[in-house]
């Protein structure tokens, strides 16, 4: 059989999945310092979101392209709740971010085209450009004394072929929000080469202190001229990845590509009835999961401040909203080999490389760990490197270690 070359991916299992699957095999315990499903992390949904999905409209089949009114209401009540007008006519539902990164694709990519997306960030991107053959480019985030763009940095990496710039705003997994003078300078970009702007703001909700405004505004007019799609969901806004509800909208020029997104999603009408009847419900419903998850965040955060305190050779890096936290670690060895020495111990982390960081010195943590299991995988986090990497790292400076 002929396969395309657009899935001839390395699907071979790494060292460090097949490490891990062994010892969740054994029954062996694991610290999970990568939690990412907000519906397994403990939080209390309520005995009622379920019946949200039992709305006798959903028998009934009304094929709406860009989904139903009532939904597309609720995501616009959504952007109202951050100050933002956004007309039902400029959003478009998807059944997930990622279908929703393909339309936008397809909308504006030829075969071959490119799509420049900043490092470190998540690593789906990969997935989705080769699936619609689309190349990416990377354009660096740089750390200094918080992260930033590389202004640049994004000019060399667009070349004739580019097409648009995703950001994902805050980033994952930095936690960087887009500055007002980084939104300036990427508009200037974006007018000069004629490129659009894919933002993610699943995290949107998740800043820490001022957190940043959603892109839909334009920024009180700095992205004026720019085709801008704002891409979210329930995913992250109401903790619920199962039930498979995004959407894009469209701001500024980007309103002219409606028509053809509508004949995109017509083609795929992948949106299920229940699920958006259902949709204005969780959406007013978010505060309450919310609420739960950034008491989590905070608390895990102020916890693992807490326990590097006591191992000043490894900083945390600054981070402005989502749910992750950046380790800034040692280079005396692969970040592989270090999460494969944690999970022996107990400890299941994150290596930065898999986050497009350099192959050694950093690692990735997740904020949504329950507490006791967070606080005992930091434990053991610190009393491995402080023990293992080369000399006994406690009490050693920063400064010393650099």
């Amino acid at each position: 059989m002929r396969f395309s070359l657009r899935t001839g991916w390395n699907t071979e299992e790494s060292e460090l999945a097949r490490a891990h699957r062994m010892r969740v095999q054994a029954g062996l315990p694991i610290a999970d310092l990568t939690a990412s499903n907000p519906t397994r992390c403990g939080f209390d949904y309520g005995s009622e979101l379920l019946a949200a999905l039992d709305d006798p409209l959903a028998l009934d089949y009304d094929p709406q392209p860009l989904g139903l009114l009532s939904a597309r209401q609720a995501v616009c009540g959504y952007y109202a709740d951050h100050g933002v007008a956004v007309d039902p006519e400029q959003v478009v539902l998807t059944t997930s971010t990622s279908e929703a990164y393909s339309y936008l694709f397809r909308l504006l990519c030829d075969p071959g085209a490119e799509i420049v997306v900043p490092q470190p960030g998540y690593p789906l991107f990969d997935y989705l450009a080769g699936l619609d053959d689309v190349r990416l480019k990377a354009a660096p985030l740089i750390y200094d004394h918080g992260w930033q763009i590389d202004s640049e940095g994004f000019r060399r990496a667009i070349t004739a072929d580019t097409r648009a710039i995703v950001l994902v705003h805050p980033n994952n997994p930095t936690g960087h929000f887009t500055k007002p003078w980084e939104v300036a300078e990427l508009a200037g970009i974006c007018r000069e080469r004629d490129l659009a702007l894919i933002v993610d703001e699943v995290f949107l909700d998740y800043g820490m202190g001022s957190g940043g405004r959603s892109f839909a505004s334009g920024f009180d007019g700095v992205l004026e001229g720019v085709p801008v799609f704002v891409v979210s969901g329930l995913s992250k806004i109401a903790g619920l990845p199962q039930m498979k509800a995004a959407w894009i909208v469209a701001v500024g020029p980007a309103r002219e590509a409606m028509g053809r997104l509508e004949v995109i999603a017509d083609t795929f009408l992948s949106m299920n009835a229940p699920v958006q009847c259902a949709l204005p419900h969780w959406i007013a419903g978010r505060g309450a999961i919310q609420e739960q998850i950034r008491e989590r965040v905070a608390g895990n955060l102020a916890e693992l401040d807490r326990q590097l305190a006591r191992l000043p050779a490894v900083s945390r890096l600054e981070v402005e909203g989502g749910w992750y936290a950046t380790l800034r670690i040692p280079a005396l060895e692969s970040d592989e080999q270090t999460a494969l020495a944690l999970l022996e111990s107990g400890v299941w982390v994150h290596p930065g490389y898999f986050f497009g960081m350099a192959e050694a010195g950093w690692l990735v943590v997740s904020l949504l760990t329950p507490v006791r299991e967070f606080s005992a995988g930091v434990t053991t986090l610190i009393n491995y490197l402080g023990k293992n990497q080369g000399s006994n790292l406690f009490g050693v400076r920063q400064e010393d270690s650099l």
